[in-house]
């Protein structure tokens, strides 16, 4: 199996019948909410398959490494869509190819901010799964965990460094040598506290102390990033 949705449908697409593919999505998106709810170590296999509603037997067809094999599979599909949903959002508010003006720089990024953070709240499900996967991780295997990274954080993490490069040939921001690392700080000045105080997203935060924590955390940001 792939380390991403996009790798996993296309192969599926090719070397699954479409009958038996439709049934392993199901199984995965039933899988989805049980892993969210009860987490990796919790969920038994028992109840994957009745959340299926199909036997562990059918389980294990779809799936020959169980619940290893079934929770890989939707975190790495989960995690690839959240990845697109989040580049989408970078790509329309930072374009390397029309940056915005020195005045508008931190409503652009406070806005970037914004759209990082409200997709916890659109996809629930997922965010369960990663917080279960930190709570978990000693339990959750290291192949999992890589195929995480490989669907979602890797390329956002990419995608954001890239964006910060931009900023800076711009000249509107200074990334010292290291865009990667600026756009992880951006990632934990705007976001970080957000996801802690809501648990990821399972008690969301005030409005309004939710923007405060935004618009602080630029701030913060570009204090240390701005271009001179």
């Amino acid at each position: 199996m792939g380390t991403s949705n996009d790798a996993w449908m296309d192969r599926s697409r090719r070397e699954v019948p479409p009958r038996r593919l439709q049934k392993q999505i199901a199984m995965a998106g039933a899988a989805c909410t049980v892993f969210g709810r009860e987490g990796y170590t919790r969920a038994s296999v028992d109840a994957l398959a009745a959340a299926a509603g199909v036997s562990t037997r059918t389980l294990y067809n779809h799936f020959p490494g169980g619940k290893a094999d079934l929770f890989r599979t939707v975190v790495s599909w989960t995690s690839s869509e959240v990845k697109d949903a989040q580049l989408g959002r970078l790509h329309a508010l930072l374009d390397p190819a029309n940056p915005p003006r020195p005045e508008d720089l931190e409503r652009d990024l406070v806005a970037l901010a914004r759209a990082f953070v409200g997709v916890m709240a659109e996809f629930p499900d997922h965010f369960a799964l990663v917080r279960h996967i930190h709570a978990e991780a000693d339990h959750v295997p290291p192949e999992v965990l890589q195929a995480w990274q490989d669907a979602g954080p890797g390329p956002v993490g990419r995608g954001l460094a890239d964006a910060m490069a931009g900023l800076a040939a711009a000249g509107l921001i200074d990334v010292h040598g290291d865009a990667a690392l600026t756009g992880v700080h951006f990632s934990a000045l705007t976001s970080h506290q957000i996801v802690q105080l809501s648990h990821y997203g399972v008690r969301p935060l005030p409005k309004e102390r939710t923007e405060q924590l935004i618009t602080a955390g630029v701030a913060a940001f570009l204090r240390a990033y701005r271009a001179a």
